[in-house]
């Protein structure tokens, strides 16, 4: 996955920080600065399991927090704060991949060359294309079912920690997954059966 950016903070919610524009949450002393230095590097992992595409990234991040400046004081403190920017993440990538859905097919053949050259130019060619089937099947699947897999699956987090991060209980994380695993089995078998036919 990508790395976030260096430290930077759209530049209207800077003159929120700097004028003092943002409310305060009270006795929570949650505030725009505080949540984005404990929270970005969350905000940005989150985004792309969610599968904001690259192109996209950093404006989605400075949208969350956009979306944090004008809700910050409605926050009641009644979730954790990861799982309150979880929810958010999820409308602002909603809204970038509906956006980006007419250049799905360009942002994935425009998808980062593989930097290993361990192998021969057989194997890289073989891992890249692998990993551009991983990136459209993910692409395809429903957001919630996509990022419950990807925390799973890829990132190797646990059930347990995965229902902490998105806030429901850990019983819908498992169906959530079961029904990730079912969508992801299907879409690849139809990948692999588009290849063997020898469609692009």
């Amino acid at each position: 996955m990508k790395d976030p950016p260096a430290p930077c903070i759209h530049p209207l919610v800077q003159r929120a920080l700097d004028d003092d524009l943002m409310p305060r949450a009270g006795a929570r002393s949650l505030d725009l600065a505080s949540v984005h230095a404990a929270h970005a590097g969350f905000v940005w992992t989150t985004l792309q399991r969610f599968g904001v595409a690259e192109p996209d990234l950093e404006d989605a991040f400075q949208d969350v927090f956009m979306v944090v400046q004008k809700k910050i004081a409605d926050f009641d403190g009644e979730c954790l704060v990861t799982t309150w920017l979880f929810a958010i993440c999820r409308r602002v990538a909603s809204t970038h991949r509906r956006r980006a859905h007419r250049r799905r097919e360009r942002d994935i053949d425009a998808a980062p060359e593989v930097a290993d050259a361990s192998g021969g130019p057989e194997d890289l060619i073989a891992k890249r294309e692998a990993e551009l089937r991983l990136a459209k099947i993910l692409d395809a699947m429903d957001l919630d079912r996509r990022a419950v897999f990807v925390m799973f699956e890829i990132e190797e987090m646990s059930c347990d920690a995965i229902a902490a991060t998105v806030g429901v209980p850990v019983g819908t994380i498992y169906s959530r997954l079961h029904a990730a695993r079912k969508e992801f089995t299907r879409m690849l078998e139809k990948e692999q059966a588009r290849q063997a036919r020898g469609g692009r």
